[in-house]
């Protein structure tokens, strides 16, 4: 695990302000991290932090959530019901672009003379702005401004200000406009993207070797440009506008020129000192699955219209309003860790742009920050942005939901093809159709049917949006419960135990293996909602519960066979250890020494061979460990505790989905310096770079997992069974934490102090919660405060391998650690093969 123990920014670089993500200093040695955590987007289209002028760049990208091209998977060896169709996020044609010359001297910020420099991306404003002093060549001291915001209330729009003023003395200025289709058009400038060639790492996308978007439309229409494609293979269509207005009281002309996969708008000026040329282009991207190129285009032309009936001061002022708005409902309050304050609302920041906007649209690993995992939604979503989606924007959570219910056919289909009823879904999609290549890590973590299942439920117990299910969200619930209880089976000794075999949970490190504990206790959970849910529609919506039976001919006697396979699931336990088994042979495995192992080994994946890591007990992220946070209520204190010290130190961290999960924990059973230990690993992962890929986009499901454990894990906060209950966990050295949740409509204000949790209503009637086991009421009349006596138990150190080594097995055998012999990386392997 790669700890943040420290302030780990360069702070006279990123100094602290608690509403906005602040560069005093142009950096070239990580322009991929800054390109990530400078990006500006909506969920539905993303923008990265590339500077304006196009040129220097890690990799230059913009992108449309969904907006993907198809190629074959090719397996080297085939079988039946291997994945067919891969996809990957397009990047899409580039309207950042605006190159400035001064006297024919371009602005290259990796070669410019820059006497003053800062860039800031500022939470309330929802606007990129960067202002930087350039020395040209010859002397003169040029002022360049610019801003640019992706709207959250228009999803097609963004706006970019280009503003360039003459310092001391007069100039030629010529200011380039442009779209260009980075994916298949030649930037003269650059190849593309600035890193090690050849290195393997299986989280990036796929790199296209045909061209990918066909040029099905240009347009120039004096300063309005439009082009517009269709993609080889998948056919989707993609149209992209640009209007251009300049403001200056200096001589100027303006012309132009349109290509496939080139457009520009030139602008050459007379620069007076002290008088500013300022260029406004507003930009529009719409895509689609099934409407011609054209059609689009029209509406390009409208949202441009429309932006320009508005004014952009008019767009500005809508940004903000909606952050307003979006900040009531999200913000997250530490007073007195000003540095904590800051990443915090960076990653609340984060999953605005990752989510705000999807509009019926999944939310990919990496939003629309970045190209990594190809653009892919996985389980990510469901298990860890959609809790937060879920009390602060139940809207956008429903939205998520439905895009899974719209997935159902092609799960229903997936089932057949591997042999099950009901519905699986696919593991890693952006169409809907199973995308991941290697089965073992990928269709075999059939558990993504409950995390959606469970997100489902979170959601409606979160809103009591009942209707939600009786509309077809049900559908989801009891096409999976099918699944589950045809893929499992009984075995009878003297009782009847429910069995699943074959299957990889949430740890990648360990694949298809029998009765994985997450597993079995989420497809328990699954089949009981599903069961309890047919049953509540029956009484609650007879016509709704006519009509499902009519739709998926759901009986009586299935219902009852889905509630007795969850009162007789298998559920792992050892007593010698007194722990759960992650899976049935997992604890026959050696140990793997992490201690031990060099750190210039890790990640794991990226070093070692699948088989010799599947071997050993060794996880790439929390999987027991998830099971009871996620089902706490079917656990007790002491099994949490003997869960947790067992398996945190085999644990790599390897995935940024962990920390997140055992800084819940590590809260929960007592280990409160761990836990904060925990929580600022997964607070800095991108903006510190803790695992060395924030190049690729924003980690989403990290972002929505720092909600998580302030909220959960610090705030104490569960909802188990549609019952709300707090526990806090306040770190020392905090005065005060807040935070909001909604809960069936009602907005709660919660104030965590050391020696009381206070709560308000901000907006709606009450709210039913508990506090360690004792009903609260609140009302609009008064907050009501709690006493609390300690912040749970307090535990010092951390669980390490020592404790788990000369353990013995239920055999008597003594569990021992080691590290099997380390391996050669791929260029060393390379030149150890003979030749011919």
């Amino acid at each position: 695990m790669r700890f943040a123990d420290h302030d780990p920014l360069n702070r006279s670089r990123f100094p602290v302000d608690e509403w906005a993500l602040v560069e005093t200093e142009f950096g070239v040695g990580d322009l991929g991290r800054t390109e990530t955590l400078f990006a500006v987007g909506n969920g539905y289209l993303g923008l990265r932090g590339n500077v304006e002028e196009g040129r220097d760049g890690h990799m230059q990208g913009t992108f449309v959530n969904g907006f993907h091209e198809t190629w074959p998977i090719r397996h080297a060896e085939e079988a039946f019901g291997f994945a067919r169709v891969g996809q990957t996020i397009v990047n899409a044609p580039d309207a950042k672009i605006i190159r400035l010359y001064v006297d024919d001297e371009p602005l290259v910020l990796t070669e410019a003379e820059l006497l003053s420099y800062e860039r800031r991306l500022d939470f309330r404003l929802g606007a990129l702005s960067r202002s930087i002093i350039w020395r040209t060549p010859s002397g003169k001291r040029v002022l360049i401004t610019s801003r640019r915001m992706v709207s959250f209330t228009d999803r097609h729009l963004a706006v970019l200000d280009y503003e360039v003023e003459m310092l001391d003395a007069d100039a030629a200025v010529t200011i380039s406009s442009q779209i260009l289709n980075r994916q298949d058009g030649r930037d003269e400038y650059r190849s593309g993207v600035l890193e090690a060639a050849g290195a393997f790492d299986p989280r990036k996308a796929e790199q296209f070797t045909e061209r990918v978007l066909q040029p099905r439309h240009k347009r120039r229409t004096e300063g309005r440009y439009v082009l517009g494609y269709q993609c080889t293979n998948s056919a989707m269509t993609i149209a992209i506008g640009a209007e251009h207005s300049i403001t200056t009281d200096n001589a100027f002309t303006e012309s132009g020129s349109i290509e496939d996969d080139l457009a520009k708008h030139i602008y050459k000026v007379h620069a007076k000192q002290g008088e500013p040329i300022r260029i406004t282009k507003t930009v529009s991207y719409h895509t689609a699955r099934r409407v011609p190129a054209r059609e689009l285009v029209d509406r390009c032309d409208r949202t441009l219209d429309r932006a320009a009936e508005l004014g952009v001061g008019e767009v500005f002022a809508q940004q903000r309003a909606w952050l307003d708005d979006y900040w009531a409902r999200s913000d997250v309050g530490i007073a007195g860790q000003p540095a904590i304050q800051q990443a915090t609302r960076w990653n609340l920041f984060q999953l605005a742009q990752a989510t705000a906007r999807t509009d019926g649209g999944g939310v990919a690993a990496k939003g629309v920050s970045g190209s990594g995992y190809g653009g892919h939604y996985f389980w990510d979503s469901e298990v860890y942005v959609l809790p937060f989606l879920s009390y602060t924007a139940p809207i956008v959570a429903r939205n998520v939901l439905r895009f899974r219910q719209r997935m159902l056919d092609a799960a229903r289909a997936r089932a057949l093809e591997l042999n099950q009823r009901g519905a699986l879904f696919p593991w890693r999609t952006i169409n809907g159709l199973e995308s991941s290549a290697y089965y073992a890590a990928g269709t075999a973590q059939y558990h993504i049917d409950a995390d959606i299942s469970y997100a489902v439920c979170q959601y409606v117990a979160a809103t009591g949006d009942e209707d939600f299910l009786g509309r077809g969200a049900i559908d989801i619930l009891v096409e999976t419960a099918r699944m589950w209880e045809d893929l499992g089976f009984w075995r009878t000794n003297t009782d009847d135990v429910f069995h699943i075999h074959g299957v990889t949970g949430p740890d990648e490190y360990t694949t298809v293996v029998n009765d994985n504990l997450y597993t079995n206790v989420m497809a328990r959970s699954n089949l009981a909602a599903a069961a309890s849910a047919v049953d509540n529609l029956q009484v609650l919506d007879p016509i709704g519960y006519h009509r499902l039976v009519d739709r998926l001919g759901v009986t009586a006697a299935e219902v009852a066979s889905w509630r007795r396979a969850a009162a007789h699931m298998h559920i792992p336990f050892d007593q010698q250890l007194g722990i759960h088994p992650q899976d049935s042979a997992f604890l026959q495995k050696e140990l793997w020494d992490l201690e031990n192992t060099p750190e210039d080994r890790r990640p794991l994946l990226l070093h070692y061979h699948p088989l010799v890591i599947y071997r050993f007990q060794v996880l790439k992220q929390a999987d027991v460990v998830l099971a009871l946070y996620l089902q706490g209520d079917r656990f007790t204190t002491e099994e949490k505790r003997a869960n947790f010290e067992y398996y945190d130190p085999l644990t790599t961290g390897d995935s940024t989905l962990s920390a997140v999960v055992q800084s819940i924990i590590a809260a929960e059973v007592g280990y409160h310096e761990l836990a904060l230990r925990y929580f600022r690993s997964a607070l800095f992962v991108d903006l510190a770079d803790l695992h060395h890929n924030a190049a690729d986009g924003v980690h989403v499901a990290s972002a929505g997992g720092v909600w998580s454990t302030l909220v959960s894990g610090f705030g104490g906060f569960r909802d188990h069974n549609g019952i709300f209950s707090f526990d806090p966990r306040l770190p020392d050295g905090w005065e005060q934490l807040m935070f909001r949740i909604t809960l069936r409509g009602t907005r709660l204000r919660v104030v965590l102090t050391g020696d009381s949790i206070t709560f308000s209503v901000e907006e709606g009637v009450e709210a039913r919660v508990r506090v360690r086991g004792a009903e609260v009421v609140v009302t609009t009349l008064s907050e009501v405060s709690v006493p609390l006596h300690g912040q749970g138990p307090r535990l010092y150190g951390s669980p390490t391998m020592r404790d788990v080594t000369g353990s013995r097995r239920a055999d008597g055998t003594l569990l021992t650690a080691s590290i099997p012999t380390l391996s050669l990386d791929s260029e060393e392997a390379e030149s150890t093969v003979p030749v011919d």
